[in-house]
């Protein structure tokens, strides 16, 4: 089915808009860009699922999350350099009959991902 993601800024309790972020394509330590995009105000791509239903394949996939940027740009004082500047998450897609959801729960300090539906 498809792919989509939702980040969450755990720090002030609301989606986190205007987070860049961008989607890769995995084969060992290759990676193919397939997409960037800025979540929208509900912290999600503003062109809905990253692949849509029938288009995700059987594969290894990055998505990484430009999270110092974000919290600099919500006027947070950051470190230099910050604890976390750029979160990476590589997941795999076993069954592309299934939709799969990965969101994201994240502060400067921390972080956390899981599969969602």
């Amino acid at each position: 089915m498809g792919l989509s993601t939702h980040v969450l800024d755990t720090m002030h309790g609301c989606p986190a808009g205007g987070m860049h972020a961008a989607l890769y394509t995995t084969q060992g330590d290759q990676a193919t860009l397939v997409r960037q995009f800025v979540l929208d105000a509900d912290g999600r791509s503003p062109d809905g699922p990253l692949y849509p239903d029938g288009a995700l394949r059987r594969g290894s996939y990055r998505l990484v999350f430009d999270v110092a940027g974000y919290f600099k740009s919500r006027g947070v004082d950051l470190p230099e350099p910050s604890f976390l500047n750029k979160v990476s998450l590589d997941f795999g897609v076993a069954q592309e009959d299934q939709h799969y959801h990965v969101p994201l729960l994240v502060s400067p300090w921390s972080y956390s991902t899981y599969r969602g539906s």
